[in-house]
Formats: C-alpha cells, sequence, structure tokens
C-alpha cells in the first residue's frame, strides 16, 4: 500500500487522519492481510501519523516533507460530497520508499490523492515487475487548492504501468465525457473497476462486464473506496477473479461500514 496521507476536516469537526494508507491499513488490518504500508505527509505532522499507522498492527514506511495534502468536505442528506483541497503536498519520489522492504512485494495498491502525486516514471518504477492497482483520484483530481475539480486532462502514459485502475463512477463519467462505461476498456488497462457506492460496482475485462450489487450499510463512507481497492487486490493476490474480488471487497466494507470500523470517531 502505497501513498500520501491526507488532513482531513469533515463536516466542519476537529482535523483527522486521512489518506489511502490510512483507511487501506485499517482494512487490511481487518482482513488480516500481511502488507507493508508505505506513506508520507508533512513534516508537521509525522510523529502523530506515525503513531495512528503503527497502532494498525503492520509495518509502516512513514517519509515526511513539505506540507501534508489538506482537505475539507461535508457530505449531504444524499451522502453527495462536497469536498476542496486545502493545501498541496509534495510528490512522490524514489527516497520516500524503502527499497529492502519493497523487494519481496508482487502487487501494490497506489493511492494518490490528487492527479501530478505519483508522475509516470515514479509509477514506472513502483511498477517494475509488480502488479499495480492504481486509483483513479491520481488521473482526474485537478492539482490546484479550492474546490476540487475534476477533469480529464491526465499523461494516458501512467496507464502503461497498470494492472488495475479503479475509478469512482464520477471518475469515470469524467474520463468518458457521454460515452457509456464499457468504452473504459478504450484505456487499455487489463482490469478497470467502476464503484457506485451502495450501488455496487462494475468489473470490466477484455472479456466482460459484470456489475456487482452490495448490502447497504450505514456510516461515514469516507475511506470507502480505499478499504475496497485493497480488498480487491488481496483477493485477487489470493488468486480469485476479478468478479469474485469485487464480491468479497463489497462484503468487507459493507462490513467494515456496519461495524464504524471506517469512522473516524472509532481509536485503531
Amino acid at each position: 500500500m502505497i501513498g500520501p496521507l491526507s488532513r482531513d476536516v469533515v463536516d466542519g469537526r476537529a482535523d483527522r487522519i486521512g489518506g489511502g494508507p490510512w483507511y487501506a491499513g485499517r482494512a487490511l488490518r481487518a482482513l488480516q492481510q500481511p502488507a507493508l504500508v508505505v506513506a508520507k505527509c508533512g513534516d508537521s505532522e509525522r510523529r502523530s501519523y506515525l503513531r495512528r499507522l503503527a497502532a494498525l498492527g503492520l509495518p509502516v514506511a512513514l517519509a515526511a516533507a513539505g506540507e501534508t495534502t489538506s482537505f475539507s468536505f461535508r457530505y449531504d442528506a444524499d451522502g453527495n460530497r462536497e469536498m476542496r483541497v486545502d493545501a498541496i503536498g509534495d510528490q512522490w519520489s524514489e527516497g520516500d520508499e524503502p527499497e529492502r522492504g519493497l523487494r519481496r512485494v508482487e502487487w501494490v495498491h497506489v493511492a494518490p490523492l490528487l492527479r501530478g502525486d505519483f508522475p509516470p516514471e515514479t509509477l514506472e518504477r513502483v511498477a517494475r515487475r509488480r502488479r499495480v492497482l492504481l486509483d483513479g483520484h491520481g488521473l482526474v483530481r485537478a492539482r490546484e487548492a479550492g474546490p476540487l475539480a475534476l477533469d480529464a486532462d491526465f499523461d494516458r502514459a501512467l496507464l502503461r504501468h497498470v494492472s488495475i485502475l479503479k475509478l469512482a463512477e464520477d471518475e469515470a463519467r469524467v474520463i468518458l465525457d457521454g460515452a457509456e462505461l464499457e468504452e473504459l476498456r478504450g484505456l487499455g488497462v487489463p482490469e478497470v473497476v467502476v464503484t457506485f457506492g451502495v450501488g455496487g460496482s462494475l468489473v470490466l475485462t477484455r472479456d466482460a462486464a459484470v456489475r456487482v450489487t452490495a448490502r447497504p450499510a450505514r456510516g461515514d463512507p469516507t475511506g470507502a473506496g480505499d478499504a475496497f481497492s485493497v480488498a480487491y487486490l488481496s483477493a485477487r493476490a489470493g488468486g480469485h477473479r476479478p468478479i469474485s474480488a469485487a464480491r468479497r471487497a463489497s462484503a468487507l466494507v459493507t462490513a467494515l461500514l456496519s461495524n464504524r470500523l471506517l469512522q473516524g470517531r472509532t481509536s485503531p
């Protein structure tokens, strides 16, 4: 699990740790899946965020430089999210990776927060001799402060190094610009998974397009996408086919939300 951490302010409450390494790490703990968490944050948050990550009980490597990427967001009654980018952290660099720790890693969930967190040459290095699941945040989230802007102005070279692409529905719609979801196959990624929140997911491979249902669950949905991604990757690494992996990932997210394990109010 590789990616930057974020500092999140939800509905005006006190700031809290966020980002793929945090939410995926909690899911990995629930799965009892052996994994290495490699994260990055700003200098000011390093000590407190390292303590939070270490409490997950997984091996952790945390780099620190500059600022922590920061977001503020609110959910309306229908679960729709309004989001702002308040600060932008440094891009990922080779020095942020523990070289020895990654030698035996074969499957990697790369979780950018904004476009540019992982430039093509960086993703190429991470993907060398490995299978990478990339979160779509790194394609469509503009790297600018203010209201979160989504657009399709990303470098398609990134996708040459990706085995599995995970997109939220709004991210997929931005990329497609009105085309049918099945057209995502044109990106050239062997597996594409589009998530619809409580609406389940769509799994696209070269041979099939299958909708996978999900059981509704109440709870703060922040981080559910990261939990889904790492559960999907865990299942694929364990030998499950894409459809089976999506079903297992949906079941895990439902269980986590039902048990309030993804909510900021619950300590690890």
